[in-house]
């Protein structure tokens, strides 16, 4: 069987735009989480999210949209699809690769997903068509809303013409897509995939919606940087975010003989259904294990490889446990030897991009043998004595497998084995 490795990165979260920025802020426990201040929350009970930092509020990380895409092109696209493309440009970037013919353009492929697309623009649109009428709807406004249309245009941008499609499994969206690419690598249908996934659903509707689920934090409205706290006995909910992670696969010879920079390896890819209900996780935690247990064995490796495991933690009562209980039936006695943290803490919950970035975050733990810290993990859950769940503080060990974990609304699971480049 083939092998994939990851030859380029590009990001961009609530911690800043681009990979360097974000593994530094992440690891000195910084937190992307503010107060909302671009649309109104006032009778919203949640008010606080983890959007993208602007370049005239940030200058050292904020994001410049205009250096990456052009004013006119942004009118065409949802910002999902934006944050999308500039995040392909630096992992295509980052990679080196440049197709030097038809040949080499059919076999490199996209698949970068997103768990609820164009909200932001089908709302807009709702809102002008009630008050101006039909003749005023934009003819780019589907094209610019579908989720599929992130990897249209990354393609397009590139002349990439091999497999093109894209993963739409909620909060599961970014692992499954960058575990989906490595199939297809690793089967033959291309030698280079861009893989991850996108999301911007930081807007009114996003945020009622979400809201009105009893999903998001409401109780640090007033101190936005401590609400999301993984495993803390005084967590409430999750904390919505956006962003975008983007990952360069390929096949492991083809990278060699270009003399690619090989970052890491995918080497185990774990999926399930919980078959249980729409929103909540099933109580047993049975579906996150076989994802996990799928991975290991994807891999043929067992638990006690595992040196870290970027943890789903979301922040929520419930799934944050139900998730720890799998982690240890999974583990067994690997317990101690195994760190297990959540950038979720950092960063809050960017749905459909989240597995992309803590795929990202992974690889970067394996490349400077550092695992991210848990904020705010002040008064952990009396449940978790036994974890090392990597509290405030970086750590500093060997890192070689990594698990990321991303579990979805509908009970889509999906984990990634991640090990180093041998």
């Amino acid at each position: 069987m083939r092998r994939v490795v990851v030859t380029g990165l590009g990001m961009l979260t609530p911690l800043g735009n681009g990979v360097d920025i974000n593994w530094k802020r992440l690891i000195s426990g910084q937190s992307g989480i503010r107060k909302i201040s671009d649309f109104d929350v006032s009778d919203i009970s949640c008010k606080i999210a983890g959007q993208i930092p602007l370049k005239i509020d940030d200058a050292e990380a904020g994001l410049d949209i205009d250096q990456w895409i052009e004013p006119r092109d942004q009118k065409r696209i949802d910002r999902f699809i934006a944050y999308g493309i500039i995040s392909a440009m630096q992992a295509v970037e980052d990679s080196g690769w440049k197709p030097k013919n038809d040949e080499e353009k059919h076999r490199t492929g996209v698949i970068l997903g997103s768990g609820i697309g164009g909200l932001e623009t089908i709302a807009k649109t709702t809102e002008l068509m009630i008050s101006k009428g039909p003749r005023k709807v934009s003819p780019f406004f589907i094209p610019s809303a579908l989720i599929n249309l992130l990897s249209g245009q990354v393609s397009i941008k590139y002349g990439f013409k091999g497999p093109n499609h894209s993963v739409v499994t909620a909060c599961s969206t970014g692992a499954h897509a960058i575990g989906d690419a490595s199939r297809i690598i690793r089967y033959g249908d291309a030698d280079v995939m861009v893989a991850g996934g996108a999301e911007a659903a930081c807007c009114r509707i996003g945020m009622a919606g979400f809201a009105a689920a009893r999903a998001l934090s409401t109780s640090f409205n007033d101190n936005p940087s401590v609400s999301s706290r993984p495993w803390d006995q005084a967590r409430d909910g999750f904390v919505m975010g956006e962003g975008s992670g983007v990952l360069v696969l390929e096949e492991r010879q083809h990278a060699i003989a270009r003399g690619a920079n090989i970052y890491a390896e995918i080497k185990g890819y774990g999926m399930s259904g919980d078959a249980y209900h729409i929103t909540a996780p099933a109580e047993t935690g049975d579906g996150g294990f076989r994802a996990m247990q799928a991975a290991v064995w994807d891999a043929n490796l067992n638990s006690y490889d595992l040196d870290y495991i970027n943890a789903h933690g979301t922040s929520t009562p419930l799934g944050d446990m139900i998730e720890l209980r799998a982690i240890g039936k999974l583990l067994q006695n690997n317990i101690d030897n195994t760190s297990i943290s959540s950038t979720k803490s950092a960063t809050g919950h960017l749905l459909g991009a989240a597995g992309a970035i803590e795929a990202i975050y992974s690889i970067l733990s394996i490349v400077n043998q550092i695992v991210p810290p848990t904020n705010n993990l002040l008064n952990p859950d009396n449940e978790t004595s036994g974890f090392d769940l990597v509290p405030i503080h970086a750590k500093k060990r060997s890192v070689k497998n990594v698990l990321s974990n991303s579990f979805g609304f509908g009970g889509t699971n999906a984990s990634l084995l991640i090990g180093s480049a041998d």
